[in-house]
């Protein structure tokens, strides 16, 4: 009953870690008139450049989603037991995503690692999963998860010199795990015991 409640838990988490990021992203771009998504990072939504309205949404989502990502990791360790899956996502969410949204682009260095925390985190996190779980769903994580590293060496290296633009390759990181995590939610979440 417990590994039940613990699926459901971690289940409808990383699905809100999803939603929350995604709503929030497109909510803050709404409120910052000239915003770019070609040619500007998804960072400046909650920087000094941004408005108030973008930076509060932007950094309370992202505050927002890594404390849900800290439920994530309570939930999962229920369901696998396993201290190192649990302290990589409990990582991501508070040093990565709850970090980005504390510190805002300005802040240089701690934007910077947070950053790095959350995706590299999100990345490695999706090739653990794909090494503890069974069935079809270990190929689509360890998938996403290439591509998210992938696109996230890119982002570091290329950055703008790409026809995306900067803020579009940062995109095709963030939104490559968004979809992890919204698909590894679907995953965990317990399956009917009868037909409706």
């Amino acid at each position: 009953m417990d590994r039940i409640r613990d699926r459901t838990l971690a289940g409808v988490s990383f699905v809100m870690v999803g939603v929350i990021l995604l709503l929030g992203f497109v909510t803050a771009e709404s409120q910052f008139p000239g915003y770019s998504t070609s040619t500007q990072t998804i960072s400046a939504l909650g920087s000094a450049r941004g408005t108030p309205a973008s930076r509060a949404v932007f950094n309370g989502a992202m505050v927002l989603s890594g404390g849900v990502t800290l439920v994530a990791a309570y939930g999962l360790h229920g369901v696998y037991g396993r201290r190192g899956l649990t302290a990589l996502v409990a990582v991501t969410g508070l040093g990565g995503l709850v970090g980005v949204g504390v510190f805002p682009a300005e802040t240089g260095l701690p934007h910077f690692l947070a950053a790095v925390i959350a995706f590299g985190g999100i990345g490695v996190t999706a090739l653990v999963v794909a090494a503890t779980v069974r069935g079809p769903f270990r190929y689509l994580s360890a998938g996403l998860g290439v591509l998210e590293l992938l696109a996230f060496v890119a982002f570091v290296t290329v950055g703008g010199a790409t026809p995306l633009g900067i803020g579009g390759l940062e995109r095709w990181v963030a939104y490559l795990g968004i979809a992890w995590a919204t698909a590894f939610g679907g995953f965990l979440l317990p399956r009917g015991t009868t037909a409706t």
